[in-house]
């Protein structure tokens, strides 16, 4: 792949990750309520759950999904399972404070890359998306070493994009703040999540 290819491959990936959405809601709940750490880890579980579509993309699997109802349909539902289990979490979410007394021991890093992870690979819209993407870059002759270097550009930008956000959510003051909304936070993020979980269904 041409540099210049690459790098109108990465600006559209860069534009897909900086787009608001149920991944940005995941981040910024589990940085107020988990810290820096724990939004981090969901960050880059999120990288890497669209690093995996973007390799079964480039190598035409995508295609596959798109074009075999059943399957699409199964991702397409337990996507918005997923997201309206998300969803009701959130709306029903204790407070900061008590959820941190309660959870100080609980593995936040493991079980934020999970939920990082779970949310890109079971949103069948990004499927899509790189179906659209990557059709104006792979070719015919598409191998494992392109496939592997437009997963690595998707999944870096989008794991690098959502770990700076939660970096910069985590900084003192910042956090502190958000920390006395962390109750309209949850409602707001519950809320979109559910409303992006119906959007799939319907």
């Amino acid at each position: 792949m041409e540099f210049t290819t690459w790098l109108a491959l990465a600006a559209i990936c860069l534009m897909g990750a900086i787009s608001p959405g149920p991944s940005l809601a995941l981040i910024i709940r589990n940085t107020v309520q988990g810290g820096r750490l724990h939004g981090v880890a969901t960050g880059l579980g999120h990288g890497v759950g669209v690093g995996i579509y973007a390799l079964i993309t480039a190598l035409g699997l995508a295609l596959l999904i798109t074009n075999t109802p059943w399957l699409f349909q199964a991702i397409q539902y337990g996507g918005a399972l997923f997201l309206a289990w998300l969803g009701l979490k959130a709306l029903l979410a204790k407070a900061s404070s008590q959820l941190e007394a309660e959870t100080a021991h609980a593995p936040r890093g493991q079980r934020g890359a999970l939920e990082g992870l779970a949310v890109s690979f079971l949103n069948p819209q990004l499927a899509i998306f790189f179906v659209a993407l990557f059709s104006q870059f792979v070719h015919q002759d598409t191998g494992w070493r392109e496939g592997i270097l437009m997963m690595l550009t998707a999944g870096g930008i989008d794991a690098l994009w959502y770990s700076l956000v939660a970096l910069l959510l985590s900084h003192g003051p910042v956090l502190a703040q958000l920390k006395l909304r962390a109750r309209l936070i949850d409602q707001l993020s519950g809320l979109i999540l559910l409303g992006l979980a119906i959007k799939v269904v319907v």
